[in-house]
């Protein structure tokens, strides 16, 4: 069977505390993948807000996600609360990847990890925008790609 292959960086960003809601849970009684990427999106907002930036403008343009890919390792139950650290890597002259490590708080347990491609993107002229240098300087020094 083939596998989504995640490889965690090793680096932590930001951490986020997220308590799940009974909403999260599906009909097998654990945390849905629609839901998971919902927690995710939360802890994407929790880092940018931590450098006061947000998805509308990360320093005068807003981001697009491209891609989404999520490697689940174990199953999650309501009440459980998750701890996600996230980490800012892989970035192009006008994207990057935000890294994700789900883990368990009660328990200390990795149970998922995932990745998402983060797009700038100039909403008033609908086209790619490049990283602006306020991001770089919060999150990227030294990670920047030469090719776009």
């Amino acid at each position: 069977m083939n596998r989504v292959d995640i490889t965690w960086s090793g680096r932590v960003d930001f951490s986020a505390r997220i308590p799940l809601r009974i909403t999260d849970i599906n009909y097998g009684q654990h945390v849905g993948n629609d839901s998971l990427l919902s927690i995710l999106h939360e802890a994407r907002m929790q880092l940018l807000a931590s450098k006061g930036f947000s998805e509308k403008d990360v320093g005068g343009c807003g981001l697009i996600m491209t891609d989404a890919a999520v490697a689940f390792k174990a199953e999650i139950f309501y009440p459980d609360t998750l701890r996600v650290d996230m980490a800012v890597v892989d970035a192009t002259r006008g994207s990057f990847v935000i890294q994700y490590r789900v883990e368990r708080e009660s328990d200390g347990k990795d149970v998922a990890l995932a990745q998402t491609v983060m797009v700038c993107f100039d909403y008033e002229r609908k086209r790619p925008a490049r990283i602006p240098e306020s991001f770089k300087a919060a999150f990227l020094s030294g990670a920047i790609r030469p090719a776009d």
